[in-house]
């Protein structure tokens, strides 16, 4: 048992205590964005890989928490009066729905209940009439672009195509900060180990074994007495939750959100990076986003006229020699290892 934790206890000693000593302060703010992906593509591995829920609308669980925590560093800000957006755009009196997001409590709530919420009635609606397989993908990436369309047409609501900017400021701490920054990203990387661990163990239990046999026979679990739908819809739900909370995480750490960081093709992207990682084991999930992420950086900045080629050569790259993955490599690789060692 010890020795299946090995790997992922030396993962996060490096995460946690060199990468802050090794990497300049750029570098280390663009790796806490890249571990922000990984919490939502954590967040696939398990609704996809484990439960065969192709989700493409993961990107309006981002948004939400995105915005909510946007709305309470804008309030923070603009200290009773109105966000700047608001008054270019001629607002005079905040809106209603922007109040209760001035207290930090509630704001940070809702970035996860929120997503929770309408994951919970969308799967209710949604898998009791048992849509599942290309339709529940199709909806779902229907949602995403319902969801860019509703903020870019709220110019006054949201801050439109835009979106919101000019953060300066987190419970009293200067964003602009190294420091800062260093502890945004511990807490984005503490985060991501903290969740990877209990899906893990989520997955590892009694329910895990039944998401893994509704994905495998829906119809075979109904007949033993299970409802296939509230198991799906649960594990949407926490999908859902941990899209909210990598987006409240993504603001401070990168200081904007938009609707063109949650639309249907960040949420392509985000499934591409899990099926790069390998989306049937969690960690593969997270490698997943760190590498598309990465390789999304290093191509953009090498060839800034190629580099979304170079991305899709990378994904078709893996794809065609590796179809599960990195970590599906990673696990030929290791048992081909004990068995010539048992030899």
């Amino acid at each position: 048992m010890i020795r299946r934790h090995l790997p992922f206890a030396a993962v996060a000693v490096v995460a946690l205590v060199a990468a802050p000593l090794l990497l300049e302060p750029f570098r280390l703010g663009l790796l806490a964005k890249y571990l922000c992906y990984a919490i939502v593509a954590l967040g696939i591995g398990l609704a996809w890989g484990k439960g065969g829920m192709l989700t493409l609308g993961q990107g309006v669980f981002f948004g939400l928490g995105g915005y909510s925590m946007a709305m309470y560093l804008k309030l923070t800000e603009a200290e009773g009066g109105l966000p700047d957006f608001m008054v270019w755009s001629g607002v005079e009196e905040l809106p209603a729905l922007w109040v209760p997001f001035a207290n930090p409590v509630f704001a940070m709530s809702m970035a996860v209940l929120g997503p929770v919420i309408l994951a919970v009635v969308l799967g209710t609606l949604v898998f009791r009439q048992r849509v599942r397989g290309a339709y529940f993908a199709i909806l779902t990436q229907a949602l995403a672009a319902a969801m860019v369309i509703l903020l870019v047409g709220q110019q006054g609501l949201t801050g439109g195509t835009n979106g919101m900017t000019n953060f300066f400021e987190l419970f009293g701490q200067d964003l602009a900060e190294d420091s800062t920054q260093r502890g945004l990203y511990l807490v984005v990387a503490g985060v991501l180990g903290v969740l990877y661990l209990g899906t893990r163990q989520l997955v590892n239990s009694r329910y895990g074994r039944l998401l893994v046999a509704v994905r495998d026979g829906e119809d075979r679990v109904r007949f033993l007495g299970y409802d296939p739908a509230l198991v799906k819809t649960v594990t949407f739900a926490a999908s859902a939750g941990m899209a909210g909370l990598a987006g409240a995480l993504f603001v401070p750490v990168v200081g904007i959100i938009s609707p063109a960081l949650l639309g249907v093709v960040p949420s392509l992207e985000l499934v591409v990076a899990v099926a790069v990682g390998g989306r049937h084991v969690l960690a593969g999930a997270v490698l997943g986003a760190v590498v598309m992420g990465y390789a999304k950086t290093a191509f953009s900045e090498q060839f800034a006229d190629g580099w979304l080629y170079l991305q899709g050569a990378l994904f078709i790259l893996v794809m065609t020699l590796a179809s599960k993955g990195i970590a599906g490599v990673a696990q030929t690789v290791a048992g081909r290892l004990r068995s010539a060692r048992a030899t």
